[in-house]
């Protein structure tokens, strides 16, 4: 390559990282230690908890505002301002399913943030197996002067009752039992015909019949790996007479050979 070249090969790669950073989103804020239950009982009360670190990355960005979400009922927020050496130096308290913060800023020395929210389990809108059903635990946003938001994150649970639970766990086991016999090279087409059934059923909220139809692709699964064991033991041992009667042929005929002698000798 010519010194030309390379020259004019810089100046397209200078300005093609230019356009990269001014394209590229401004870098985000840090999320800490997060402590979100990962499912829970339709009408419980669930507590989650989140740290906000690093809240000043972007240069020009020395203030902004916490917007906070969620599909829990009867919420309440805690929201705590930290500084460098660990001490709280403000709190601000909400309820309700959503909230904005107070003004987040450099000058007041807060280096930290840390988010408590407490609530009831929703119920389920709508029941799926697979994915799980979920609700939202909490959603953080970064709001800034302008109107301009930056996504945090999101944290979801999945939710259930007793019944819808007890269905879940018979599924799962039918699952299981379907996989291990399709492993085991069994025919699990009519044990995945009930499973499918059985998830229709779930996903319709008709939990009873869904755990009967579960525990049924199970016992089918089951059924067709032990009739697969059955038959591969059945061959192993149809091969093993094949072996020893070739064994005891050759040697009788071994035997044969070493008596035959010349009757002229």
């Amino acid at each position: 390559m010519t010194k030309t070249n390379l020259s004019r090969f810089s100046s397209l790669l200078l300005v093609l990282l230019v356009l990269c950073s001014a394209v590229a989103p401004a870098a985000a804020l840090t999320v800490g230690d997060a402590t979100v239950p990962d499912e829970a009982a339709v009408g419980s009360q669930v507590e989650a908890t989140m740290t906000l670190t690093e809240l000043y990355q972007n240069p020009t960005l020395e203030q902004w505002q916490l917007r906070g979400e969620t599909e829990l009922r009867d919420v309440t927020w805690s929201v705590s301002y930290v500084d460098q050496t660990g001490a709280t130096v403000g709190r601000e308290e909400f309820d309700g399913q959503n909230f904005t913060s107070s003004q987040i800023s450099a000058a007041d020395g807060t280096a930290e943030v840390r988010i408590r929210v407490t609530g009831t389990v929703p119920p389920v809108a709508s029941y799926s197996y697979d994915p799980e059903q979920t609700f939202v635990v909490a959603s953080l946003t970064q709001a800034r002067a302008g109107g301009n938001t930056n996504a945090i994150d999101t944290w979801e649970s999945h939710h259930f009752t007793s019944a819808s639970d007890g269905a879940r766990n018979a599924l799962d086991d039918a699952q299981a039992a379907i996989d291990s016999a399709r492993e085991n090279s069994a025919g699990v087409g009519e044990a995945e015909n009930t499973f499918e059934q059985a998830v229709n059923a779930y996903e319709s909220e008709n939990f009873d019949l869904a755990t009967e139809l579960a525990n049924e692709a199970r016992s089918q699964a089951e059924s067709a790996q032990q009739s697969q064991q059955t038959l591969t033991l059945a061959l192993y041992a149809v091969g093993g007479l094949v072996v020893v009667a070739l064994v005891v042929g050759g040697f009788f005929y071994w035997r044969s050979q070493q008596d035959t002698h010349d009757p002229l000798g």
